[in-house]
């Protein structure tokens, strides 16, 4: 699906543990970095999609995280012009996404790259919350940056309560 400006709806998720990490996954077969990004289906809102793209690529479902919450409308990037593929009917010039902040509950070995045919990470780790904004290719490293910035005060009080917690319990 390619809206008429060219650009194809997706979601994005930063998933967090409650030390504030985010979880940073190696594209197959390649050297890309990045957070789980999936195209939204015609009949899907975006967050069937999310939670679709959640299972798809990293094996959660919605009983292993909590929303925390989302950007407001659509963060857009181009794509560079030689992977844009001009021998299609609809041309994709770009993404338009929906990014999600998600807590995971429970422990990391709930997760699993390896649910379907065609996995898309190979290999994953946590990394800092603001890392990924300087690491992910070039052309998608400002729809990072503004959406790292519109999550952070809520990534912030979940870090934030569990700094709390931790001082109670000494």
């Amino acid at each position: 699906m390619i809206d008429p400006d060219g650009y194809r709806p997706n979601v994005g998720i930063v998933l967090m543990r409650p030390n504030g990490q985010v979880f940073w996954a190696r594209r197959v077969r390649r050297d890309g970095w990045q957070f789980p990004q999936g195209g939204m289906r015609t009949d899907e809102t975006p967050v069937e999609a999310m939670y679709r793209e959640l299972r798809e690529e990293i094996g959660l479902s919605s009983e292993h995280v909590e929303v925390l919450g989302a950007t407001p409308g659509w963060l857009r990037y181009r794509l560079p012009s030689h992977l844009i593929r001009h021998d299609q009917s609809l041309i994709c010039v770009g993404q338009k996404q929906v990014w999600f902040l998600l807590r995971l509950l429970g422990d990391e070995s709930l997760l699993r790259l390896d649910l379907t045919d065609t996995p898309e990470f190979d290999h994953w780790r946590w990394v800092d919350y603001w890392y990924p904004a300087k690491h992910v290719v070039t052309f998608k490293r400002n729809v990072y940056l503004r959406a790292l910035r519109h999550l952070e005060p809520l990534a912030r009080k979940v870090r934030m309560r569990t700094h709390s917690v931790l001082e109670i319990s000494k």
